[in-house]
């Protein structure tokens, strides 16, 4: 909601402008009336909608048009005085004041207008015969009041109308000529109820309806207050109560009738609270909150994030199968403005049999998004309604700030729950396999993939001493000349050659003897391809002699030309490596290590196959 409200005063001279302003600030009516009032600042804690508001008013007798025209731009609300025996000042309305407003206004995003009928006190007769042709012939125009600045009949009412113009406009919700609310008002509404329906099934029940009372207005209704709504639905439209529930239709019915009865308010409270701004656009400040992200850190999701995740997955997973097909997918998007996944991340994460995102597939495309780019995340969790559902201030309470990684290194153990492996090597050497395999794809599924549809990224989950964390896979672009901060920043290197190619192992070498030799981030050298023959390197040194020279693990052999899917002890021993980077330094070449890390990680892969056949009855 706006800070404050500026409304301003205009019309021909003598129908009453300064004479209203001194009556609502005096509760009299004055005897001695200035040309013109000085600009009033009514406090926030006397106003019906707790905003401040300044009220300036307009004398032709003192001011230039220069001036004029810098009050018009200003102003947030203006209000058109005419006098109500002057037929000449209400002429005047549409000849003079409306168009000079109009012209000195942006055409997109007009300033409310209220007309205002002073002098009421002195005519039996009303004006609105003849004001509400002009109401109708202007949509900018939102109210009409008659009222006596003698008499201090509706003084108040007009200034509480003019706020409520600028804090609850009707001219983004509603269309008065077609009778119905405009489709941005729809598209938002229809966005919320969507968020609101917890259980995804097309109705909001008693327990949605009071959750979604109390986030918005700070109260239940109470069981008869419950039925009367559906009550007034069901007399009006046959579809907008089902199963005892409020279906979307009955909810926009409901809108539209507040709408109707000038009850914006109600549907302006409903949609600020869901993060909408005047032009019914997320805001900016909603969507992105503050979140400071010091040098050296990374950004995961915490546990009631994924929590709520989970609950997301669960809603729109209607055949429980543990997988989204591209239709519940595209139904759990439906919040967003557009469709933040392409088919990229079905290469990037684990899929089913049919290529759909599974259940840890899902959280691992989250995880990635979180790592990467976490105002992307905020934003995704934005529309989601993450801060509303969860009752938080805002998504970033979503989101742990890992401490600075150096300090990891000092204290010899890490928190953090995801680490990044960067892949490099020459072109051709398996680069984009080594990233595939790691989802369980062996070379048969691999060569399946449109070449369009690939990604430089993988995730997955590994367990490394019974702790699962995620391994984030990067192949990074062959190009010696030129690595990039983020193609070095990282907390695990795999260097990629392929045995068959005499060529290939020479990048390797001359990448990690120009930017990780005296690094502190630990590299394995990976054989790939090492189900055919080996050939000898055209290099100075053997893969294995230069791994010995450089205190390196030996080269370790690796293929994904299977018939299941491939090892994946390699990828356990890279996230231990990046979980120790002092012990991938000092003794990962003894083989006991290894040894303690690969029985580690077995033994939790089938735990948690169990735990997860466990869920999988559950749900």
């Amino acid at each position: 909601m706006r800070k404050d409200v500026r409304i301003l005063l205009v019309g021909e001279p003598k129908v009453g402008k300064t004479s209203l302003i001194m009556s609502l600030v005096s509760e009299e009516f004055p005897d001695d009336v200035p040309l013109r009032a000085e600009e009033i600042t009514i406090p926030a804690d006397v106003t019906p909608e707790r905003v401040p508001t300044h009220i300036v008013d307009y004398s032709e007798a003192e001011q230039s048009d220069e001036q004029l025209y810098q009050e018009i731009s200003k102003a947030n609300v203006i209000c058109i005085v005419y006098s109500v025996n002057n037929k000449k000042s209400i002429e005047k309305v549409t000849s003079h004041w409306i168009p000079l407003i109009n012209d000195r206004t942006d055409k997109d995003s007009r300033v409310p207008l209220i007309l205002v009928g002073n002098k009421s006190d002195l005519v039996e007769h009303s004006s609105m015969e003849t004001i509400l042709p002009i109401m109708n012939q202007y949509s900018d125009i939102e109210t009409c009041v008659e009222c006596s600045a003698k008499n201090l009949k509706n003084i108040s009412e007009l200034f509480y109308y003019a706020q409520k113009a600028v804090l609850h406009p009707t001219g983004p919700l509603y269309c008065p000529e077609e009778k119905e609310m405009k489709p941005s008002c729809i598209k938002s509404l229809t966005r919320i109820f969507k968020v609101s329906d917890l259980d995804n099934d097309g109705i909001l029940n008693d327990k949605e309806l009071n959750f979604f009372q109390r986030t918005c207005f700070n109260m239940p209704l109470a069981p008869q207050a419950l039925e009367d709504v559906k009550n007034v639905v069901r007399k009006n439209m046959t579809d907008g109560v089902e199963d005892n529930g409020l279906t979307l239709k009955g909810f926009l019915f409901l809108h539209t009738l507040f709408i109707q009865r000038g009850r914006h308010e109600t549907t302006w409270t409903v949609l600020r609270r869901f993060g909408y701004d005047d032009d019914l656009e997320l805001h900016q400040e909603y969507l992105f909150p503050l979140l400071k992200i010091p040098a050296d850190c990374t950004t995961e999701l915490n546990h009631n994030a994924y929590l709520f995740l989970q609950s997301v997955f669960d809603k729109h997973d209607k055949d429980r199968d543990c997988a989204l097909s591209p239709d519940e997918v595209k139904d759990l998007f439906k919040v967003f403005p557009y469709m933040p996944w392409g088919p990229d991340v079905n290469n990037t994460v684990c899929t089913n049999d049919q290529g759909w995102i599974t259940y840890q597939g899902y959280l691992s495309q989250w995880t990635l998004t979180t790592y990467l780019d976490v105002q992307r995340c905020l934003e995704y969790l934005g529309y989601l309604g993450y801060s509303i559902i969860c009752e938080q201030e805002s998504q970033a309470a979503a989101i742990t700030v890992t401490r600075n990684k150096r300090i990891d290194l000092q204290k010899k153990q890490t928190q953090r729950s995801v680490f990044r492996c960067n892949i490099l090597g020459a072109r051709g050497s398996g680069k984009t396999s080594f990233l595939q395999a790691f989802l369980g794809r062996n070379l048969l599924k691999q060569r399946k993939i449109r070449e369009d549809h690939k990604s430089f990224y993988s995730i997955n989950t590994t367990y490394v001493y019974g702790q699962e964390k995620y391994l984030l896979l990067h192949e990074v672009m062959p190009d010696f000349d030129f690595l990039s901060e983020e193609d070095l920043a990282c907390d695990v290197v795999c260097l990629v050659y392929d045995v068959n190619n005499p060529r290939s192992f020479e990048y390797c070498a001359k990448v990690y003897k120009q930017y990780f030799m005296d690094s502190k981030t630990p590299c394995m050298m990976i054989a790939s391809k090492s189900d055919l023959h080996e050939a000898r390197q055209h290099y100075s040194l053997t893969p294995l002699d230069f791994c010995r020279k450089n205190k390196l693990h030996p080269p370790q052999p690796w293929t994904c030309n299977t018939v299941d899917a491939p090892n994946k002890d390699l990828y356990t021993k890279l996230t231990t490596m990046a979980m120790y980077p002092h012990m991938a330094q000092a003794d990962l070449k003894s083989c006991t290590f290894w040894l303690r890390a690969s029985v580690g990680a077995t033994v939790f892969a089938v735990l948690g196959f169990a735990m997860y056949r466990a869920i999988l009855k559950q749900r």
